[in-house]
């Protein structure tokens, strides 16, 4: 990836599915429960890129603690000379907010609780949990936060606290209407336009209709595409990005 054209590469979030037949009403890949954590894999990425962007899509904000998620994303933005970019929603895996024993019904509002201690955290010189204030260093540049969600709550959210939206396999002609309603939020809030950062699984095997759907994607608004695909091994891996950088990056650039 880093000695592609490639602009970031991303990780996702999960702690873990269920054995056996379990209510997979999402339908989630079985591959997605055997993912490395996101924290580990930036910082991993940190070390091992020196240009190439990475970010979260989307890290899980009420799985972990805020105090030590700040100092991770601040660890990490430091190790990465300042490459990260933090996409974060409020999750929906049942089964995983219960062994974390974390209230799902209060998810959005620990979201919206880490995004503030986030900002607090990057932007002033102490910050206070529970009583008791603290400085936390090194202090470095704050990575944008991108907001991941159903439009309803998370463009609210991403205009009120965030950098940037993060739909999820939402169609072009579905999106190109929410980008607007996005944008005319985000100057009613007297804010500059946002990232919209879409994520699509492009049909890799049949090039012109993953190029039509890439630029379908731009020219609905999406400032920033994110091809999702599992792969197996490195050499898969650098296929699927020679494919994206030399077949689409070209006409959507």
């Amino acid at each position: 990836a880093d000695e592609s054209t490639l602009d970031s590469v991303w990780v996702n979030d999960h702690i873990g599915f269920p054995q056996g037949d379990w209510h997979n009403e999402y339908g989630i890949p079985d591959a997605m429960g055997n993912i490395i954590d996101p924290y580990a894999a930036m910082t991993f990425l940190g070390a091992v890129t020196s240009r190439v962007g990475f970010g979260s899509a989307v890290i899980v904000g009420p799985y972990r603690p805020p105090l030590p998620t700040a100092k991770w994303l601040q660890s990490i933005q430091v190790l990465s000379n300042n490459r990260m970019m933090f996409g974060v929603g409020p999750g929906y895996l049942a089964e995983e907010f219960i062994a974390l024993g974390v209230k799902r019904s209060e998810r959005g509002k620990l979201t919206d609780e880490l995004l503030d201690l986030l900002y607090e955290a990057f932007n002033e010189e102490t910050v206070d949990c529970n009583g008791q204030a603290l400085e936390l260093k090194p202090r470095p540049k704050r990575p944008p936060f991108l907001i991941g969600g159903g439009p309803q709550i998370a463009i609210p959210r991403a205009v009120k606290r965030g950098d940037g939206w993060m739909p999820v396999s939402v169609s072009p002609g579905d999106l190109k209407p929410m980008v607007a309603d996005f944008n005319s939020q985000t100057a009613a809030a007297g804010r500059r336009p946002l990232q919209v950062v879409a994520m699509k699984t492009l049909p890799l095997d049949n090039l012109s209709e993953a190029v039509d759907l890439a630029v379908a994607y731009r020219d609905a608004g999406a400032t920033c595409l994110v091809h999702t695909q599992h792969y197996d091994t490195p050499d898969q891996y650098r296929k699927f990005v020679d494919i994206v950088c030399e077949e689409i990056q070209p006409v959507v650039s």
